[in-house]
């Protein structure tokens, strides 16, 4: 059953508060810093520049929404619980992930300099305690009380699988963060979700924890959705991949029960899919694996020719529905599970055979000949001021008003007459 304590509103409340009007602040920086993403490739979907650093509206919000809460709460456990190794560790891998993902939107760094400092984040959080020690046999309908009824992990292969997965999950967030509101609302939905299942598992403080980074991101979407105001940048991404991460291991991994490993791989399905499908592309090809490229799922909705909005709205679909499986899969069990699975993939796959005759909207298309026609104009003054032929197009424009056009006591040219 779920119970949904007014506590965990509050601290929903107060994250999308925070985040929603920490936005334009947010985005006022990311100017004044030069934290703008450029179009330079035909992988970027947006063609005029977009501020990033929207990630500091979600991690503001986010923030302030759980020292609220647990400080209400109980204030002498939270100080208490701020001083363990194991919330050093947290806190110090986050702030790197943060500063990382800063620096990275004013100045961009490359796969080789990102990489070794997330690995370093995950290293220090891991190693102070938030890691995964065991995983339960397959097909048990109850909690696994005995080693016999588990696959216990040895140290080493603790550490390298929660490393691995903190890391991975970091940047499968970033990996789909290509389309307005895409990966902040998929994001929103796994965070939804895991905030379900801590409800139901009776585990208030990663409920707690789910439901304001839930807040956080829903205050920054409407900024966020196409057209996008602003982008969170890596700020936001690395930060949304690598909270994930722990929240899952904390919340569901840590839980001994067979559907431990489901639940965050159902939750994340969508990112982690298309992370995998992009790697190992990238090695079929003969590209290196930190190599960008327009192939992940959003760019081949676009290429059938779907629409920006719609292509968000299918993968928000998509990712809704692995929660609610993950969802069914902690509160039903494993066979309601399996029949809801097949029921949505009738429906989907009947679907996606005729995602081409879904075209684009009336309303999104003006949207696109507004926006085309916009940029043209902007490429066309900039090419005048560039190249000096305004005053040439204006002088030449002016011959052409005095002679085709009569003035006052000039007579009409005969050709313009009519019987």
């Amino acid at each position: 059953m779920i119970i949904i304590e007014f506590h965990h509103i509050v601290a929903f409340a107060v994250a999308l508060i925070v985040s929603f009007f920490a936005t334009p602040v947010a985005r006022r920086i990311a100017v004044r810093v030069g934290a703008v993403n450029i179009p330079k490739d035909s992988r970027r979907v947006h063609k005029s520049p977009m501020p990033l650093l929207g990630g500091l509206a979600i991690i503001t919000g986010f923030v302030l929404a759980i020292v609220y809460s647990f400080a209400t709460k109980n204030l002498k456990v939270f100080l208490g619980y701020l001083s363990q190794t194991k919330t050093l560790g947290l806190l110090m891998g986050v702030s790197i992930i943060i500063a990382l993902g800063i620096i990275d939107d004013i100045r961009p760094l490359k796969a080789g300099v990102k990489f070794p400092v997330q690995l370093i984040a995950a290293i220090i959080v891991v190693s102070t305690g938030t890691r995964i020690i065991a995983i339960s046999k397959p097909f048990q309908g109850t909690v696994a009380v005995h080693p016999s009824m588990m696959y216990l992990l040895g140290d080493v292969l603790a550490f390298v699988v929660s490393v691995f997965w903190i890391v991975g999950m970091t940047n499968a967030i970033n990996f789909i963060d290509g389309l307005d509101g895409l990966a902040a609302g998929v994001s929103g939905i796994a965070a939804l979700t895991l905030f379900i299942v801590a409800v139901i598992r009776r585990q208030d403080d990663i409920a707690i924890i789910a439901v304001s980074l839930v807040g956080a991101i829903f205050g920054f979407l409407p900024y966020n959705f196409n057209p996008a105001k602003l982008f969170m940048g890596d700020t936001g991404s690395n930060f949304l991949g690598f909270i994930l991460a722990i929240i899952s291991i904390e919340g569901t991994m840590k839980s001994v029960t067979a559907i431990a490993v489901a639940i965050p791989v159902l939750v994340l399905g969508l990112p982690i899919f298309d992370t995998l499908f992009a790697i190992v592309r990238r090695i079929v090809n003969g590209r290196p694996i930190s190599e960008a490229d327009r192939g992940h799922v959003h760019h081949r909705l676009l290429d059938m020719g779907i629409s920006h909005r719609m292509s968000v709205v299918i993968l928000y679909v998509v990712s809704g529905a692995l929660g609610l499986i993950s969802i069914a899969l902690v509160d039903r069990g494993l066979l309601p599970s399996i029949i809801l699975l097949i029921m949505l993939l009738v429906f989907g796959i009947g679907g996606a055979r005729n995602l081409k005759e879904v075209r684009m909207l009336p309303y999104d298309r003006r949207l696109q000949e507004n926006d085309a026609m916009k940029n043209g104009e902007l490429e066309s003054a900039q090419l005048e001021v560039a190249t000096g032929d305004k005053s040439d197009d204006m002088a030449e424009s002016k011959s052409h008003d005095d002679t085709d056009c009569p003035g006052p006591g000039k007579p009409a040219d005969e050709s313009r007459k009519t019987d």
